[in-house]
């Protein structure tokens, strides 16, 4: 080991010390953002540690959720992994998790679409996994296709990985395209029937990534996701190498057989996690499982235990009403949590808290690619509130929707303001990203956990 390697771990360690033992403050960037100041070259040094392989997932959505869930399956197995389960996922975050550098089966690695640069051409990861592609922070990321262009230049320095892709993503589907045409081994997976369920009402992407021509469209799971074909230039949907199968959706969880491409079925496969796109987080974990030659029932006890405890679909209990807590940062994650809300037939309250700090991106004008005016047709919904620092602008969205909404302080206002509602009737809490920490703890201080929905 190099005298600059050695530093870099003993300060990075040094830096986790200090704020995770002495100050008991979050440790996930700091230490490897001071580890990499020192060896910009860290990550590649500490490869030889991880016996069987790198797992980094990217995506827009679902990262952090799939990552974790990858883990415990590895982990179920019996495996030593590293993992960024906080979610920091650019290179600081990544260093930080492989900073304790001790012996491990796996890395199992969350990365930003646009840390893949950094990180992909240094670990050179076994797999890498690109869950979706939609619009996300416009003013820091950029359209799709700078983001696009950034995973499949990472891959071109990475030609050892293979890509695990969304075969039902567009958008996705054309980063696999450049990477594939340039060596990189692809597989795919996605939803194999027609859910029947209601498309979105602004999709993310309408047009061929190849021709230009307008798609067409089988079936649509959600957002542009589903079985897409140009009919012009014949660009579409792959052969699955892993199809979900007899799919269940509901607010009680998800269940799908899992069928290798030739037709084998694998494993059927339930969680207790609603919404179509947590099919999607469990399908790419099942694919990875059967890569690294895990079987089914460690899966499916690893999917049995999660509880993820990061505001992620966590639920409380507080003064004996049940809430519901979920992260929504972008149209097509807001989206599925309307979607995810009006699946539960109880009369409802929703509090939708948006920010606009610069990790959730300053432009908040992708609030008016929500279909909100799916709740104002829901008589379920008897009462909307909008919180947050953009809560006026919110409010001002919804109007056009159709809904009134009060403007909150915060969880606390929120609860108070459904007091006079019977505790029966739950309250959904729908945050982008900078403002779920404050809600979980808020929630914390005020109620306990009930599970998972």
């Amino acid at each position: 080991m190099s005298v600059r390697i050695l530093i870099s771990t003993k300060v990075g360690r040094a830096t986790h010390w200090v704020l995770h033992d002495v100050l008991h403050r979050s440790a996930s960037q700091l230490p490897g953002r001071v580890a990499l100041s020192i060896d910009p070259q860290l990550l590649s040094h500490v490869r030889e540690k991880v016996s069987r392989g790198f797992v980094v997932v990217c995506g827009t959505n679902g990262k952090t959720t799939t990552t974790n869930l990858i883990a415990a399956m590895l982990e179920e197995h019996g495996d030593v992994v590293l993992c960024n389960r906080d979610g920091a996922n650019m290179a600081a975050g990544v260093a930080s998790a492989l900073l304790p550098l001790r012996d491990a089966d796996w890395a199992v690695l969350e990365a930003d679409e646009l840390s893949t640069i950094h990180i992909l051409p240094q670990l050179r990861p076994t797999y890498l996994v690109l869950l979706n592609l939609f619009r996300d922070q416009l003013d820091r990321a950029g359209e799709i296709d700078h983001v696009q262009d950034v995973i499949a230049s990472a891959l071109e320095q990475s030609p050892e990985t293979t890509l695990l892709v969304c075969g039902d993503d567009p958008l996705s589907m054309g980063v696999a395209a450049r990477a594939h045409a340039r060596g990189t081994r692809v597989l795919a997976f996605g939803v194999d029937e027609d859910l029947g369920l209601p498309t979105d009402r602004v999709p993310e992407a309408r047009f061929c990534q190849q021709c230009g021509a307008e798609l067409d469209y089988a079936y649509r799971t959600y957002a542009q996701l589903g079985a897409f074909r140009c009919p012009s230039c014949g660009f579409g949907r792959p052969t699955l190498d892993y199809a979900a199968r007899n799919v269940k959706v509901g607010r009680e969880g998800v269940s799908f057989s899992l069928v290798e491409k030739g037709g084998r079925t694998e494993w059927r496969i339930h969680a207790d996690f609603g919404g179509v796109y947590m099919v999607y987080n469990v399908l790419a974990t099942a694919a990875v499982c059967e890569r690294a030659g895990v079987g089914g029932s460690c899966l499916q006890r690893a999917l049995d235990a999660y509880d993820p405890h990061n505001g992620r679909l966590q639920s409380f209990v507080v003064d004996g009403r049940e809430v519901v807590l979920n992260l929504a940062k972008n149209p097509t994650g807001l989206n599925q949590n309307v979607s995810l809300l009006l699946a539960d037939g109880r009369p409802k309250a929703v509090c939708v808290v948006i920010n606009d700090n610069y990790n959730d991106g300053r432009d908040v004008s992708w609030l008016w690619d929500v279909d909100f005016e799916r709740m104002a047709t829901d008589d379920q919904v008897v009462r909307v509130m909008a919180g947050g620092l953009r809560a006026h602008d919110l409010q001002v969205r919804l109007k056009y929707a159709g809904i009134p909404a009060r403007c909150v302080e915060g969880v606390a206002d929120a609860l108070s303001a459904v007091g006079d509602l019977p505790v029966e009737q739950p309250l959904y809490v729908l945050t982008n990203y900078s403002a779920l920490e404050p809600a979980r703890h808020e929630l914390e201080r005020a109620g306990e956990p009930h599970g998972r929905k």
